[in-house]
């Protein structure tokens, strides 16, 4: 069965959908890709947060509430729970530091793909994440280990986005969101009933919007993961895992093209 060529109209049209894909991760970035990552970054980081609290019994986000609990245990003597505080937080500091590794050596090699280097470690670590749950869990060996590497990729992702927004963006530090979301409100809400007095109170109104989509997408990538892990399993991480592979496999692959020598079609 012959199937009927596809038209200009369409070619043009997955044209720009292959283009719009390969922004989002790419090395030049915009406004656009900026806030399409970084809604993408912290829907997975809500989903992966609460599905991990599910699957492992422990929020692997939450480093303030880790460090805290650090602090309390190490007054109380209970240096056990110290150590399972260190094995947390010590991971997502390595994350962090990974994903500046990886990025600054894609920049000094000027990589295309120096922002989708930490995203397909992500995906990677993700599908192990999924497939070895699949396989030996409950094993306590598997949630002693599932811990410390879901921290690492919540460091791994908060670092990247953090590096690509230049600061203006979290995908994992939810209490950074809503300070932040706190803070245009009381500028927007704030009455200058006398302009002669200089100094006008301006809301960042374009930075308020991006900061409750980011919390949005957060709290729905939240219900997504609970919901998920708990009917489908571990192996609900592994759609995650697909969508992170979406957005940096075309840089990937432009700079593997480039590097062979071949041109690519964009």
């Amino acid at each position: 069965m012959n199937l009927p060529p596809s038209s200009p109209k369409h070619r043009v049209i997955a044209a720009r959908t292959l283009r719009s894909v390969k922004a989002i991760a790419a090395s030049e970035r915009t406004g656009a890709a900026d806030t399409l990552l970084g809604m993408a970054l912290t829907f997975i980081a809500g989903a992966i947060n609460a599905g991990g609290f599910l699957a492992v019994g422990q929020y692997t986000s939450h480093m303030s509430g880790i460090v805290s609990s650090m602090a309390d245990n190490l007054a109380l003597g209970s240096v056990a729970i110290v150590a399972m505080g260190l094995a947390a937080f010590i991971p997502f500091v390595s994350g962090a530091a990974c994903s500046a590794i990886l990025i600054n050596w894609g920049r000094r090699h000027r990589l295309g793909s120096r922002y989708a280097l930490p995203l397909m470690l992500e995906a990677i670590l993700l599908c192990i994440f999924g497939g070895l749950g699949w396989m030996v869990h409950p094993s306590p060996g598997f949630v002693a280990a599932a811990v410390p590497l879901l921290c690492f990729v919540m460091g791994l992702q908060n670092a990247t986005v953090t590096k690509i927004s230049g600061a203006r963006m979290r995908t994992t530090h939810v209490t950074g969101i809503v300070t932040d979301i706190g803070i245009e409100l009381g500028k927007l809400l704030y009455w200058n009933r006398n302009p002669h007095l200089g100094n006008i109170v301006l809301a960042d109104r374009g930075k308020l919007r991006l900061l409750i989509l980011l919390l949005s997408s957060f709290f729905i990538g939240g219900i997504t993961g609970a919901i998920g892990f708990n009917y489908f399993g571990f192996l609900f991480a592994l759609p995650f895992a697909l969508l992170l592979l979406l957005l940096a496999g075309p840089p990937l692959a432009d700079d593997v093209f480039d590097h062979a020598g071949h041109p690519h079609r964009s």
